[in-house]
């Protein structure tokens, strides 16, 4: 089968545009490929106080966690960096995925005794085109295009693809915008 997959394109993510319209969650869960499930989540900061939203979407890391501890070598990353579901046939539901992950994305879905998340629509993406969520988002808070066409529409934002969990660095394919000036997004 041949591959599409514009390696130009990147995914970004901008916290502050989010608006918690939950169309991007509505857009995952009609891919065919999820179950009708989203694989990804708007959740609110702390609702108590504020109405701000955030988006959680599989990172894709560099060297991802959640597929060295996997046990039966369920979770891969392909050549262009995405890290792909668990293997329905290799899965046995441990969970290891689940805690090992410093995003907290994977999640184990129960009735099929598996995990899932966040595969960037490969389906769409290696057929060239955008993921779901990146299609319907109306504040371009999940935005899915070239560096450039992003640093033009936020010019005092950047990409960070790095962050620190303690003395863990981890470099992901998916960006967060940040100030001008950040490199890096520190978690304690």
């Amino acid at each position: 089968m041949t591959s599409y997959y514009k390696t130009e394109m990147e995914f970004f993510v901008d916290m502050q545009r989010c608006i918690g319209c939950k169309a991007c969650e509505a857009a995952c869960a009609e891919c065919e490929t999820n179950g009708q499930q989203s694989m990804i989540h708007v959740n609110y900061v702390e609702r108590a106080v504020t109405i701000q939203t955030t988006v959680q979407v599989c990172m894709h890391c560099d060297d991802p966690v959640c597929a060295n501890v996997c046990p039966a070598d369920a979770i891969s990353k392909d050549e262009f960096g995405v890290v792909h579901t668990a293997n329905t046939a290799r899965c046995i539901g441990c969970s290891n995925c689940v805690m090992a992950c410093p995003f907290g994305v994977p999640f184990k879905e129960e009735s099929y005794d598996m995990m899932m998340k966040c595969n960037m629509c490969y389906d769409r993406t290696s057929a060239g085109k955008k993921p779901m969520c990146a299609t319907v988002c109306p504040s371009q808070a999940l935005y899915y295009g070239t560096r450039e066409d992003m640093l033009r529409m936020r010019p005092n934002s950047v990409p960070v693809n790095t962050f620190q969990f303690g003395k863990l660095n981890v470099k992901t394919k998916v960006n967060i915008m940040m100030p001008k000036g950040a490199t890096m997004l520190k978690v304690d």
